[in-house]
């Protein structure tokens, strides 16, 4: 197939003149958006209208088929081809293919497509409000397909349980009489391991591979089933389908990847980006399954709440991780006879069209928490099953022993509010204790947590997303858990913040990492992580009473130096359930009073004691019993009132005339592996972060995420600091959003789109007061 995403032009108004060919309208490239839109407070009417877009076509041999095929246009399409109506496709999130053969002529044709990008009524997701936007454009790719008159029109390949061998399943296209096959398995390395020819077009075909590699979690590995249709000694088609070797099944509390139970640890993802919605290069797609691998650790991720693009899943499959993917809808689902076989319709794409991505573990068959709808769900539910036997099925319900037609218990927990445990009982959820149960969201609306919160509240935001993972894996009667989710994300005005955006995530809207993004990422060993809980500024804390606190490390434990001289080593956490649970740190005082002020052991056991319980307490709330500890521990050891407070002033508020240095050193195998300093800062710099140093422009443009952060000198970020910046690029480099954009606690981003093929481009970042940072990369052809 040939993309054919350059060249079109657009109208934000459809007209019978655009059908013609009439007039000169604005030129764009694929992916696109109807609208930009600002970060905050979009307007849910601007990218609602009845849209045009058109494109001019040369063909030159008319003995070929053609098709035209779209992977996304939100959300109901008509293709109309030298004005005459080909298809009609209702839905936003599958792809859609049309046979044009019968409508074209040589030389120069003119296809047309009228989209509505209206939350209609008629179709899934609507009928009711959705907590998310549903932004409009024809926002993936497009796609030219010649043909003979006989063709392969599908394959897909299905792994065995004996994970050694593999069946195929064919449809063809055509009059396939007196033709044959070929075959060949490529393995990662583009080594052919099988190969045979057959005398005939078969339409299931199974084959054995030698030495088998297993695709897995977090170590994938993608074998190639190569096809070749031949009539008499020519090739007339080829397809190549990747494929990975593995399994999914489930116990009665697992989910299997080869047999073997795999704990579900992953996050929810929108597919939207920060001004151009859904429109986003295939390279930022990558860059978000890259995210959630490197940056996060997790092992899945759930593509709330519909099919997401190819170039993310695929990505997926190269990477390992799980994808958890269903049907579009939240909440609604209608009476009206149509909307429900545009459901099952959905299904029906869903599965046939994302079935061989190794990396799709689940089939979501239910609208996103929606009622039960027995007669609508049992037939979503039968026709994946058909289309598709190696998987299982389920649905995210909020609902507790919901009607269960499917193979593993989807629900949304949230009954988390801090203070009870991270999940509800098994046996209070599902109504079949036989079959696996899974956390498909938590937390998210229940503690909203935005990036310049107070530190309080983001270690809180942290802590609730630890609960909830060490207390699903603790019980050993859940599958696995989704967060909700990862990275903050506009939504209609019922929802969200009084700004429209939904601070959910464990990132925000440009994938910035909040400090709850540190339980996922300290859940790995590739990466040395160290993140702290707290500012260590009294002036966040009430009455400057800096409490306990955590560290959040996939280290061992955790170093405490003040001013460079050792505190105490933290180990324990209550999380005892997670990999590398959030160690607490409760005691800043530790050793010092020994080494600094040479008090014996049971000396400074005594008064640090005191010293920590007017920390917790404050000296003028201190319980009885600890006023009874302060009275005696200063009697024994002679101690004046000035005593006491000297030491509450040194070794607990930390005033004085110079500021406290603090240092958390992250120790594994005895090694630092991660330092993190707190003290105040008295300057600031810029850090920005591209996506990729390379564009390739083709036949459309590539986009790079600039992600931005305003760090302290310790590099930590100051996340108080809402400063303007300025965007400068270079002229073949276009900024997406505008130049000019605002840090919020201290982080923000932009992205920029290539224009043509340049060797050297540059951005410049730039704010009052601070050193102007300069990103260089290419374009490539």
């Amino acid at each position: 197939m040939k993309r054919i995403d350059d060249a079109w032009q657009f109208t934000p108004d459809w007209s019978e003149d655009f059908l013609k060919g009439e007039n000169e309208y604005e030129e764009i490239r694929i992916p696109h958006t109807v609208k930009e839109y600002p970060l905050h407070y979009i307007d849910v009417n601007s990218y609602q209208m009845i849209c045009g877009y058109r494109r001019h076509l040369k063909i030159h041999d008319l003995n070929k088929r053609y098709f035209l095929q779209f992977d996304g246009a939100a959300h109901i399409a008509t293709v109309y081809v030298n004005g005459k109506n080909m298809f009609f496709h209702e839905c936003g999130y599958t792809s859609f293919r049309v046979e044009i053969t019968n409508a074209i002529h040589e030389g120069d044709n003119l296809i047309c497509v009228k989209l509505n990008t209206k939350e209609d009524a008629s179709i899934p997701p609507f009928g009711f409000m959705i907590d998310y936007l549903t932004y409009g454009g024809i926002y993936r790719h497009v796609w030219l397909d010649e043909k003979e008159s006989t063709y392969i029109k599908d394959v897909f390949v299905q792994p065995l349980s004996d994970l050694k061998s593999i069946t195929s399943s064919i449809t063809y296209d055509g009059d396939t009489t007196n033709m044959h096959v070929k075959t060949q398995i490529f393995d990662q390395e583009h080594i052919c391991v099988v190969q045979k020819e057959f005398d005939s077009c078969l339409n299931t075909i199974t084959q054995l591979i030698p030495s088998p590699v297993l695709w897995n979690v977090h170590h994938a590995y993608l074998y190639t089933f190569h096809l070749e249709l031949y009539k008499g000694n020519t090739c007339i088609d080829i397809s190549d389908t990747p494929f990975g070797l593995r399994t999914i099944t489930w116990d009665k509390n697992h989910i299997l990847v080869n047999h073997k139970p795999v704990f579900i640890h992953g996050l929810n993802r929108h597919q939207s980006f920060p001004y151009v919605g859904y429109a986003a290069a295939d390279s930022l797609q990558r860059e978000d399954a890259r995210i959630l691998d490197e940056e996060l650790g997790v092992n899945a991720v759930r593509t709330s709440h519909y099919p997401q693009s190819h170039a993310f899943i695929e990505e997926c499959d190269k990477r390992g991780i799980l994808v958890f993917t269903e049907i579009p809808g939240w909440q609604y689902v209608s009476s009206n006879q149509h909307w429900r076989d545009v459901c099952i319709n959905n299904v029906q794409e869903m599965v046939t069209q994302y079935r061989n991505h190794p990396s799709i573990f689940m089939w979501g068959v239910r609208i996103n928490e929606s009622q039960d709808e027995d007669i609508l769900y049992t037939k979503t539910n039968a026709l994946a099953h058909s289309l598709d036997s190696t998987r299982p099925t389920s649905g995210v319900r909020y609902l507790e022993k919901s009607s269960f037609l499917e193979d593993i218990y989807s629900y949304n927990d949230f009954s988390h509010n801090g203070t009870n445990p991270g999940c509800k009982r098994k046996k209070d959820v599902t109504p079949d204790m036989k079959k696996p149960l899974l956390i498909s969201e938590c937390n998210g609306h229940m503690f909203p947590t935005k990036s310049y919160d107070p530190i309080i509240k983001r270690q809180e935001h942290a802590l609730r997303h630890a609960r909830v993972f060490n207390d699903a894996i603790q019980d050993q009667q859940h599958a696995g858990m989704f967060g909700w989710c990862m990275f903050d994300y506009a939504t209609h005005k019922d929802f969200g913040s009084g700004d429209k955006i939904c601070y959910h995530g464990v990132m925000d809207s440009f994938r910035n990492p909040k400090l709850a993004s540190y339980v996922y990422s300290s859940q790995q060993e590739k990466t040395p992580v160290l993140e702290i809980g707290t500012s260590m500024d009294i002036g966040d804390y009430s009455a400057g009473q800096i409490a306990s606190f955590y560290g959040f490390t996939n280290g061992d434990s955790i170093r405490l130096y003040k001013n460079d001289v050792f505190v105490k080593e933290f180990s324990t956490t209550p999380f005892a359930s997670l990999k590398h649970g959030p160690i607490l740190i409760d005691d800043t005082i530790g050793d010092l009073l020994e080494t600094q002020e040479h008090m014996s052991k049971q000396q400074a056991k005594d008064i640090r004691y005191c010293l920590l319980a007017a920390r917790d307490f404050g000296l003028a709330n201190l319980p009885l019993k600890h006023k009874l500890q302060f009275a005696k521990a200063m009697m024994k050891y002679h101690l004046t009132f000035q005593d006491g407070v000297d030491l509450y002033g040194k070794y607990v508020s930390n005033w004085g005339d110079e500021a406290t240095r603090w240092r958390f050193d992250a120790i594994k195998d005895g090694k630092v592996i991660a330092s993190k300093t707190k003290c105040p800062g008295s300057s600031l710099h810029i850090e920005a972060k591209i996506s990729s140093t390379v564009l390739i422009e083709s036949d459309t443009y590539d986009m790079a995420a600039i992600r931005i952060r305003i760090l302290d000198d310790n590099n930590s970020v100051a996340s108080y600091a809402q400063l303007p910046l300025t965007i400068h690029t270079s002229n073949n480099l276009e900024i997406i959003g505008g130049k000019h954009i605002v840090s919020e606690g201290g982080m923000c981003g932009t992205y920029i789109r290539s224009k043509c093929i340049s060797s050297k481009e540059a951005i410049t970042i730039s704010s009052p007061g601070l050193e102007p940072v300069t990103l260089h990369l290419q374009i490539r052809g």
